[in-house]
């Protein structure tokens, strides 16, 4: 294929969704997105199984699904049930800026989820997953924070009821700083390509979606100052890419969409129900199961609904944590491994909610009838509707030695699987309000594209996270690797080959 000088910026907004966006682009709070959407195209973005943070990200960035990357959630399992370690890296996989790098285009990536940067041609300042995760090159921080004027923001810490008015207002200044570093590197760096990502809309779409499924006009200011902040940094980055002159396309992404949380799966709760997880003794104490029965009892009351949130923040940290643990006892499945008998149990959810794991020492011959019971009973489930998935029916890859021997999707995503024992039934649908956030992940995330090449108006069809990757090189003029399972939908939007 031809070299192409055309240039791209990928803006991602981690959660974003059209049914949010929408609503605001209307309103007038997002001027840029509104125009880049009007004078190019729009389609929802079909996210990966499970679609989360890393699995999603991670196969944005490689062109290959989770099959074929072998990561299946932010952790996967490591030594015996129960154990499990943070999925760090898509490597050896090589990512799309790698590819590009070593066809000498210069590369920049912000934000990415990577414990450090490396050898590229350009730069990569990462993100969330520590604050001083070194960059390349190893001075990028130092010369991004003069720019700035203050430090790169971190990711936003854990969020609490009681501080919820600065924990917006922390997570705008860190939208804005982190779209003035963006901003500054792509004018000093101009790079050929660029990715930059913004955590915080997830982070706040989480906690607070309460307070955004509503009528525009009925968002609180400080959420609707939020948004306009994030669309100003885009807007800001756009420019300073575009500065350098030339042919260039911009695409703003997301890993995934997002939603309410109707209700919770406790997928380990109902394999102890249907037998095929065993404990030697009960797997929580006596007091936490009547506490847990009272509180959804009284859930509703008025003066409930208003303290509840605030209490079980403060009886999550500190000196009140210790004594809630040695009240209620530690309702994690991590905890709970120590009372399950190994021997009678054949399948258990950990460390991907989403995901059903066989008894390692189950014999090879029992596998399949245990895979096939556990399916009829998931899919006959009377009170949810769940799907079930093989990893094969889902991936082209078939790097499966840690993936879960079944995904299940509850009530269209609506319903959220949860791996522990906090509750005494394995459904719960009417959620309490004091459940840390009320907004979780769906499958349709957000695609907009415009500029040099691209047709206005275009219909897209279906569009799946992993073809972005190809369908920038295409827009580039370099060929995607064969192996990819992504494949360009460029041809569609108008680009030229």
């Amino acid at each position: 294929m031809a070299t192409s000088a055309r240039r791209f910026l990928i803006l991602g907004l981690d959660g974003g969704t059209f049914d949010l966006l929408d609503p605001l682009m209307a309103a007038g709070d997002l001027p840029f997105l509104r125009s880049l959407a009007a004078k190019g195209v729009k389609a929802p973005l079909t996210s990966v199984y499970p679609a989360k943070t890393i699995p999603a990200w991670y196969s944005f960035a490689t062109g290959l699904d989770p099959g074929e990357l072998g990561i299946f959630g932010f952790t996967e399992p490591h030594g015996t049930p129960g154990h499990s370690r943070l999925v760090h890296s898509f490597r050896p996989s090589e990512a799309i800026w790698d590819r590009l790098s070593r066809l000498g285009r210069r590369v920049g990536v912000v934000n990415f989820p990577l414990p450090n940067g490396y050898p590229v041609h350009g730069f990569i300042l990462p993100g969330m997953f520590s604050a001083t995760s070194p960059t390349y090159p190893s001075g990028l921080r130092a010369e991004v924070e003069a720019e700035i004027g203050g430090s790169y923001p971190a990711e936003l810490p854990v969020f609490k009821e009681g501080e919820r008015d600065a924990w917006v207002a922390e997570a705008t200044r860190s939208v804005e700083q982190r779209g003035r570093a963006a901003a500054a590197l792509a004018e000093r760096h101009r790079p050929e390509f660029l990715f930059a990502l913004f955590r915080e809309t997830d982070r706040l779409q989480h906690q607070l979606w309460k307070e955004l499924d509503r009528p525009v006009d009925q968002i609180r200011t400080d959420l609707r100052v939020f948004f306009r902040a994030v669309d100003t940094a885009c807007a800001a980055i756009d420019r300073a890419f575009r500065a350098a002159g030339g042919a260039a396309v911009t695409f703003v992404i997301s890993d995934h969409g997002h939603g309410k949380i109707e209700s919770d799966f406790l997928t380990n709760r109902w394999l102890a129900e249907e037998g095929f997880l065993v404990f030697r003794d009960a797997p929580d104490r006596l007091r936490r199961r009547l506490i847990a029965r009272l509180l959804l009892k009284v859930q509703h009351w008025p003066l409930v609904r208003q303290v509840a949130p605030r209490i079980a923040g403060l009886l999550s940290e500190g000196r009140a944590a210790g004594v809630a643990s040695r009240l209620l006892g530690d309702s994690s499945f991590e905890n709970a491994t120590q009372q399950i008998d190994w021997d009678r149990t054949v399948a258990y959810s950990y460390p991907v909610p989403e995901g059903i794991y066989l008894n390692p020492a189950l014999p090879e011959a029992q596998r399949a009838s245990v895979l096939e019971r556990l399916r009829r009973r998931l899919e006959a489930y009377p009170s949810a509707r769940i799907e079930v998935f093989g990893p094969s029916e889902l991936y082209a890859g078939r790097r499966f030695d840690r993936a879960p021997s079944l995904l299940i999707r509850v009530d269209g995503m609506r319903t959220e699987p949860r791996m522990d024992f906090a509750y005494p039934d394995a459904l719960i649908r009417e959620r309490p309000e004091y459940f840390c956030g009320s907004g979780t992940h769906r499958m349709d995330g957000i695609f907009i594209g415009a500029g040099d090449g691209i047709r206005p108006g275009a219909s897209l069809g279906t569009v799946r996270l992993i073809d972005v990757a190809p369908t920038i090189l295409d827009g580039m003029g370099v060929d995607a690797p064969a192996t990819w399972a992504g494949r360009s939908f460029g041809a569609r939007l108008g680009l030229p080959a």
